[in-house]
């Protein structure tokens, strides 16, 4: 991973190359959203590349243990920053589909309600976790990702996305919780 330029490119020149990799879908899934994919970045190796290490350039040197990623995007950023900084991945999931023991927290959609479920022990005490996930919008799964980690008993230092949507306000529901973004969205 740090084979190539550590150093000779610098934060804003590496962003620019991660954002112009992310394809916007206009009506999807539905009429009126304006979609962030980001598995066109995932096929510019150079750019995924840029996305994980400005991660663990920004963690690695503030003792975090835990990685927990949102299902299902948090899945493909949180396992290689976990193993670049000698950190657990704990994968956050949707409902029933842990086969363990869990502990859940529901959070409000635009219309109903959903959870998000860890397995019972995978968070501890002492860890010091940073919760990530592609994109934050609105801020609902975010804020109970926090939610259920510091029910744990462990502290969550940060979240990092790769891509927000401000005009959406997700950091209203955090809190006073950082949030780290590569890319802003308009």
């Amino acid at each position: 991973w740090r084979r190539r330029r550590q150093g000779e490119e610098g934060f804003e020149a590496r962003v620019a190359r991660i954002a112009s990799t992310i394809r916007v879908i206009p009506d999807f899934p539905k009429p009126g959203i304006m979609f962030q994919d980001i598995t066109t970045m995932l096929l510019k190796p150079d750019a995924f590349r840029d996305t994980i290490e400005l991660f663990v350039e920004r963690y690695k040197d503030k003792g975090i243990t835990v990685i927990a990623g949102v299902e299902a995007r948090g899945f493909i950023f949180g396992p290689p920053i976990a193993l670049a900084l000698g950190a657990k991945f704990v994968p956050l999931r949707k409902p029933k589909k842990l086969p363990g023991e869990v502990i859940s927290e529901e959070y409000s959609l635009e219309y109903g309600t959903d959870k998000i479920e860890m397995h019972v022990g995978a968070v501890e005490p002492n860890d010091r976790a940073v919760v990530v996930d592609d994109l934050i919008a609105t801020g609902g799964t975010l804020s109970a990702a926090v939610k259920l980690i510091e029910r744990a008993g462990a502290e969550v230092v940060e979240c990092a996305c790769v891509i927000e949507l401000p005009e959406l306000k997700g950091r209203d529901k955090l809190g006073n919780k950082p949030v780290f973004v590569l890319v802003k969205a308009d």
